[in-house]
């Protein structure tokens, strides 16, 4: 038997072990991008990792080491038992979602957070997103890490196996002190600020930062500030300052000739949305040739945009700023918040007011990620959405294929009273990638999965414009053409490359003069309503995020976010911005200090406009 003193101390030294071999193990089911880091980063990764994992091992040392306390005091009180299945349980709950952890890192590029809390409403979607993770090795490994510990604690930390041995007061002063001496590793120390995700960052490559962070920790951090939007985290400089400089960027804007680009003064607008359409695999935009060939050859009968930048890297994020124009947030999203969406225009609203007919297609579920109140607020006079079709066309995850939501597009608009504003929004290019029609290009690897789905998008595309070209309303319409996202494959794109943000934006269709243009300006997704709006000579005021990528440009930028960070790409070179560290992450040779400060004022200004809403 050992003495009732050691337990607490050797209880602590149990989780920090847990939390050091979970660090183990994401670095091995990671190997490919571990074997990046040298032996050096590896040891850092553990030891600056050590303050969060102590951290989190103080919260869950607090009712243990409290029980303690208490049967100290109370002989009779059975304190083994309690924190015996308090830890099994703990180590069961902790081992599931650090098993879910190591797959979702491969599709997001970021630790687990409260991220997964924005689709509660629609746990299949969710679900979908990661439909290709191997969940028996998942399933194996939750086990495996709960089940050793387990015995671990049976055999050497087990309460049970401590004995009190002298006097009762010594004892409990020495368990209170013990208790009390959490506070320093839960806050990290001494210092005024508590600890933060901070402290483990010390490398250049984002990677290795990641591995250091405690999951358990910052998914706690993140479900705490997630319901907070109140305060602005991004301080780079006084809020004058950032708002100057933002101001500055957008200055002076242009106007174009309408007459030299469109057959007609209000043409009907069909704005179509491409699920994860990375440029990547788009041929026109130097990506792989033959996947989008119905792409590019609309590309090639209008205008494209080749300098283009999602604004963001999830569906919901690229919504928002593609009809509203308005920038993307970091680690939360807008359209959760029904009450700041209502303060947002949206292209929807303003082709409503000039007389247009508005509807919205989408073979899912619009309460998707609270889609479904964001388009409200926008005022569509209709709403078509997966259970508006049969279910024998669906997927086995989302909804509708794209061929069969293109079908139900057509077939309406041959009904629908002109002008009209119609905005139709693809799947079948998102997890799991599964499409109706014999794939192209083989194999089974998510990368020819994604490359396939793409091309099966292209496909259905292709059929609906060959379609589209012999009724009476496609020499009045213009064809906006425009990804939600870019996408991490192919490549495996780390979280804050410039790679994974590249898009195609296209300007094609009947009511289109100018042809085979190439505009080589570069551009954010949250210009494309100004453009399309300032082409059409539409009231653009609001959309004060955007300029009009038709028209000359004096400060031509982008700016995208990744989770938690930025991109800024100008002419002068792209860099990308951890805000956590703080620290640039990369830099082209041209890049200036002036751009660095321009992209931390867009930040936080842009994050400041959120807050107020």
């Amino acid at each position: 038997m050992k003495k009732r003193i050691y337990f607490q101390p050797l209880y602590f030294l149990f989780w920090l072990l847990y939390f050091v071999v979970a660090r183990a193990l994401f670095l091995v089911y990671h190997a490919d991008k571990s074997g990046q880091l040298s032996g050096g980063d590896i040891f850092y990764t553990f030891l600056y990792g050590l303050r969060l994992d102590a951290s989190f091992t103080a919260y869950i040392c607090a009712i243990p080491f409290l029980l303690s306390l208490v049967a100290s005091a109370w002989h009779r009180f059975s304190a083994a038992t309690v924190i015996r299945y308090y830890t099994f349980i703990l180590l069961g709950l902790i081992s599931i979602l650090l098993a879910a952890d190591l797959e979702l890192y491969t599709f997001w590029g970021f630790r687990l957070d409260a991220t997964p809390l924005q689709y509660l409403n629609t746990p299949g979607e969710m679900v979908a997103t990661t439909a290709a993770a191997p969940v028996f090795l998942l399933s194996l490994v939750a086990f495996a890490l709960s089940t050793g510990f387990i015995l671990l604690y049976l055999r050497i930390f087990d309460l049970k196996k401590y004995t009190l041995v002298g006097k009762k007061f010594a004892v409990g002063a020495l368990s209170f002190l013990f208790l009390i001496l959490l506070v320093l590793p839960l806050r990290g120390g001494w210092q005024q600020i508590p600890i933060n995700q901070s402290v483990v960052y010390f490398s250049e490559k984002p990677y290795a930062n990641h591995v250091g962070l405690n999951m358990p920790w910052n998914l706690m951090h993140a479900m705490l500030k997630y319901s907070k939007s109140s305060s602005n985290p991004y301080k780079y400089m006084p809020d004058e300052e950032a708002e100057a400089t933002v101001k500055t960027l957008y200055a002076a804007p242009s106007t174009t000739d309408t007459t030299a680009i469109l057959t007609t003064v209000k043409p009907n607008v069909l704005f179509i949305i491409l699920e994860s359409y990375t440029a990547k695999l788009v041929g026109h935009l130097g990506g792989e040739q033959g996947v989008t060939p119905n792409l590019d050859q609309l590309a090639a009968e209008g205008i494209t945009f080749t300098n283009l930048y999602s604004s963001g890297d999830r569906s919901e994020k690229g919504m928002v700023a593609l009809l509203s124009g308005y920038p993307v947030q970091t680690i939360t999203s807008i359209i959760k918040t029904p009450k700041k969406t209502e303060k947002l225009p949206q292209l929807s609203k303003v082709f409503k007011e000039q007389g247009y007919k508005t509807s919205y297609y989408y073979g899912g579920e619009l309460e998707f990620a609270n889609i479904k109140s964001y388009l409200l607020n926008g005022g569509y006079n209709k709403l078509v959405d997966k259970y508006d079709f049969d279910p024998s066309t669906y997927n086995s995850k989302w909804g509708a294929h794209d061929h069969v939501l293109f079908e139900r597009v057509l077939e309406e608009l041959k009904q629908e009273k002109e002008p009209f504003f119609s905005t139709v929004y693809t799947l079948s290019s998102h997890e799991p990638y599964e499409i109706p029609i014999a794939p192209k290009f083989p194999g089974k690897d998510n990368e020819t999965l994604f490359q396939n789905s793409m091309y099966y998008t292209d496909w259905a595309l292709g059929k609906f414009i060959e379609q589209a070209k012999q009724q009476p309303w496609w020499d009045n319409t213009l064809i906006v053409l425009a990804a939600d996202h870019g996408h991490p494959l192919p490549g495996n794109d780390a979280n804050h490359l410039p790679s994974k943000f590249r898009m195609p934006f296209i300007l094609t269709g009947g009511a289109l003069k100018q042809k085979g243009l190439q505009i080589e300006t570069i551009g954010s997704q949250t210009d494309i309503a100004t453009t399309l709006l300032a082409t059409l000579n539409l009231p653009h005021q609001e959309f004060s995020w955007g300029r009009n990528l038709l028209a000359p440009i004096a400060n031509p930028f982008a700016f995208y976010v990744f989770n938690d960070g930025f991109g800024y790409v100008t002419p002068q070179g792209i860099l990308t911005f951890d805000n956590v560290s703080k620290q640039v992450i990369t830099q082209d040779t041209g890049v200036t200090a002036e751009q660095l400060e321009h992209g931390k004022a867009y930040m936080q200004y842009s994050f400041g406009d959120f807050v107020k809403k």
